[in-house]
Parts: structure tokens; C-alpha cells; sequence
């Protein structure tokens, strides 16, 4: 090769490099001034709520919604526009096994390839995404052994919450003691039991969304009623309506065990008999 075709060759690859720049800054500009549009960027327009949560700021977070309504797609969305935008972040990615962990991690992969990896990867994994700017994403399947080995996470994802071990979840709050990051746990109910229903039910001081079946677009009246035909009442109300039901094999109902511990309970045996 002549040294001028040398020359051209070089300069060609320089105005490339420079583009790719200057291409990748534009994508994080725009997600720096409205946080929700990294979906619409990926050609995936967010529904209003998704909007909401992707605009939002608040330090604890629960999403109690239907199957298929978009809350994986939220929470990826959300967890690598953190790494994007804030270099040096830790993000994590929890859910109750390795399959489940490897989904949500691809969907993430999905929003950083469809953006042209707009922060170069210095390390891609099937469960991790370490950026350039320090940022890593990191796919976890629920195990204590290999959770508590990380501490100051900007942003801590609990995906399928309601089935995550209450053990598990009371040790990776700390993770987010000294970061003061975001907790974002999501699920669809899993009976009136565990960490996430008493969250959900309680005067915690938590930002609560619900998101039923019928309000996501993309799931028509049709095949709602053709799953209220096949599944039932019980699993169609838990399913797609965001219903905390009884557990199957409790001896109790909810409501015996809240009345008998009303104090205005009468005694079953008048006069101490």
C-alpha cells in the first residue's frame, strides 16, 4: 500500500472514530434530558407509567404488576440508562434463578446494542456488563453466598420479588446503606406471604405502582378473557389483576388471623370458662 492510500486509509478510520463519537454523545445527551426516551431510542415507546418510573427519582420503589405488562422492560431500561449516565456505577440485577437473571440481562443487552454502545464494553459476559466509565450491570440468581461479596450499589433491581427468599432480601438492603441508592422491586403477586406482600400492604414509606392486565396496550380483551376461561378466577386475579390470594395450602385464612387479633374480640368463652 502506497503511502498515500496509507494516508487516505487512516484519515477515513479518524472521520469514523469521530463520528461514532460524536453519535454515541448525541444518544447520552438525549437520555440525560429525558431519562424515558432510551426506550423510545430502542424503538420501543414506553407506556405513561414506564415513562413515569424512567423520570422518576424515588429511593424505594414497588411494581406490582400483570405478566407481560413491560416491568422487566422498565427495569432494564432503567438500570442501564444508571450505568450510562453515572460513571462508576454498580448496578444489580437479583432475581430467584439463573435463567430469570440471564433474561433480564439480555433485555439490558438488548436497550446497549439497539443505542450502538454509546459506553464502549471493556468486559460482556452472559450475566455482566462492565463499561468503560467504570459502570458494571451485573446479573445475580438468588444466592446469599454470592450476593453479599458486593456493597454500594447505585441502583439494586429485585426482579420477581414476591418468590425472592425474605432472608435474602434483608441481606442486600445494606448494599445500599452507605451508596444511598435506589431500590426497585418488581413482581407479580405470589400469595398474601413473604417480604413483598408485607411491604406492599404496610404504611412503609414506599413508592407503589400496580399495574393491571387491561391497562397495558399490548395485551387485547380477547385473549384476557380467554385466560379468565382457562386459568380461573383465583389464578386470573393473581395472574392479571394483581391480586394477593390466599395461599393454597395455608390452614388461615387472611382475614381469621386478622380478626383474631382484634382487640375488640369477644371471648370465646364469656366469664373465663
Amino acid at each position: 500500500m502506497s503511502a498515500r492510500a496509507l494516508m487516505r486509509r487512516l484519515q477515513k478510520l479518524e472521520h469514523a472514530s469521530r463520528r461514532a463519537t460524536n453519535d454515541a454523545e448525541a444518544v447520552l445527551a438525549k437520555i440525560r434530558a429525558d431519562p424515558a426516551c432510551i426506550m423510545a431510542l430502542c424503538d420501543k415507546e414506553p407506556d405513561p407509567w414506564q415513562r413515569d418510573l424512567l423520570r422518576g427519582d424515588h429511593e424505594r420503589t414497588l411494581l406490582l404488576a400483570s405478566r407481560q405488562s413491560g416491568k422487566s422492560a422498565v427495569a432494564a431500561a432503567l438500570a442501564l440508562r444508571e450505568a450510562l449516565l453515572h460513571p462508576g456505577s454498580l448496578v444489580l440485577l437479583l432475581s430467584p434463578s439463573e435463567r430469570q437473571s440471564g433474561e433480564l440481562q439480555t433485555k439490558v443487552f438488548g436497550y446497549y446494542d439497539d443505542l450502538g454502545a454509546p459506553v464502549p464494553a471493556r468486559k460482556r459476559t452472559e450475566l455482566q456488563l462492565h463499561l468503560v466509565n467504570r459502570s458494571r450491570i451485573i446479573a445475580l440468581p438468588e444466592s446469599e453466598r454470592t450476593i453479599r461479596g458486593y456493597s454500594g450499589a447505585r441502583l439494586l433491581v429485585v426482579d420477581e420479588a414476591a418468590r425472592v427468599d425474605d432472608g435474602l432480601y434483608r441481606s442486600v438492603r445494606p448494599m445500599l446503606a452507605v451508596s444511598k441508592g435506589r431500590l426497585l422491586a418488581l413482581s407479580t403477586p405470589f400469595g398474601k406471604r413473604g417480604w413483598f406482600y408485607e411491604a406492599w400492604s404496610s404504611g412503609d414509606e414506599w413508592q407503589r405502582l400496580q399495574i393491571r392486565a387491561e391497562q397495558c396496550p399490548r395485551i387485547s380483551p380477547a385473549f384476557l378473557a380467554e385466560e379468565r376461561r382457562a386459568l380461573g378466577e383465583r389464578w386470573y386475579r393473581q395472574e392479571y389483576d394483581c391480586s394477593f390470594e390466599e395461599t393454597i395450602d395455608a390452614v388461615f385464612s387472611s382475614a381469621d388471623i386478622q380478626a383474631a387479633l382484634c382487640d375488640d374480640l369477644q371471648p370465646l368463652f364469656p366469664g373465663g370458662a
